[in-house]
Formats: structure tokens, sequence, C-alpha cells
């Protein structure tokens, strides 16, 4: 696939507007020749410690009426999510499970592999790994298994209106 293909993708493009939605001036999306569906994908393609690649992850709870409500976690390559922490982080009073495919796409838009931190249908509660901070620069997806954006730490708690959690993640 192009670098104008993956970028006029239209997940890669509603990150794009989101960006744009938050003053971000300029094309920050990275169109990448190969697969960034892991965190060492994507590090082995941008030549950055995988510590540095912001892993979307999304996560189940209960919520009214039987529904599942979908909560995020935004965690650095190198690190696991503690879901015991995440629950904690953003006052469920449960643990959240793993999300399966149909809650992740209804939440956030994205498909598994290319989950995006911005540019959802709704806000999602959001917990970010406060251990990302040791990394001047981050990426994270950008809609598409090819395409990522570069941002900062404080930048990722603006833009997502996250919490910070230094306790989410554990080696």
């Amino acid at each position: 696939m192009s670098s104008a293909a993956i970028l006029e993708n239209a997940s890669v493009k509603r990150v794009r507007e989101a960006l744009r939605l938050r003053g971000v001036e300029g094309e920050r999306v990275i169109a990448l020749d190969g697969a960034a569906r892991t965190a060492a994908e994507a590090a082995a393609a941008l030549g950055c410690e995988v510590g540095a690649i912001v892993k979307s992850l999304v996560f189940s709870c209960p919520a009214e009426g039987g529904e599942k409500q979908a909560v995020m976690a935004l965690v650095a390559g190198d690190r696991q999510c503690n879901v015991e922490m995440l629950g904690r982080a953003l006052g469920l009073g449960v643990t959240p499970g793993r999300a399966d495919a149909d809650l992740v796409r209804r939440a956030t838009g994205f498909a598994i592999g290319g989950v995006a931190p911005l540019g959802h249908p709704e806000q999602l509660p959001i917990a970010i790994d406060g251990s990302l901070a040791r990394f001047p620069l981050l990426h994270a997806a950008a809609g598409h298994p090819h395409a990522v954006f570069p941002l900062t730490y404080d930048e990722l708690l603006e833009w997502t209106g996250g919490l910070a959690a230094p306790d989410l993640a554990k080696a």
C-alpha cells in the first residue's frame, strides 16, 4: 500500500482531523513501509526504543443495563498493563477485562492493530502509564497498522484528556 493511500484511509483521516482540532499544525501522521501492529514492529520501523511506542489497549467492564463499557489504557510498549491499577485509576470499582474486537471497534472506531489514542466517536475513560514520561518523543498508532504519529507525554495527556497513572504498568 502506498504512503498516499495510507494517509487517505478513512481512519487515518479521522486521526489527522482529531490532531488538527487540537491545534496541531502540519502533517504529523507518518506512513510506514511495514506494519506496526505491535510495539516491537513499530519501534523497528521507526528506529526507536520499544518503550517509546504508546500501546492503546481497550478493556471492558460492566455498565448499566448489562452493557459493556470500554475503557482505555495507554501503556509504554515495553510494559504490561496492570488491570487492577487501571480499575483503581479510573475509579471503576471493578477490574476490567480485555475487550473483544467488536467492542474495540464500536468504542474507538478503529480495528485492533491501529487503535489511536484519540479520534474516538465518544470520549473514553483513559489512564496513561506514567513510565511513558521517560521518553522525550513517543509514537502512537494513527488508525491504521501502517500509520503512527509522534507526540510528547504532555501532549498525550492533553490531547486524550487521560489521567496520569504512575502505577498503571509493570515491566
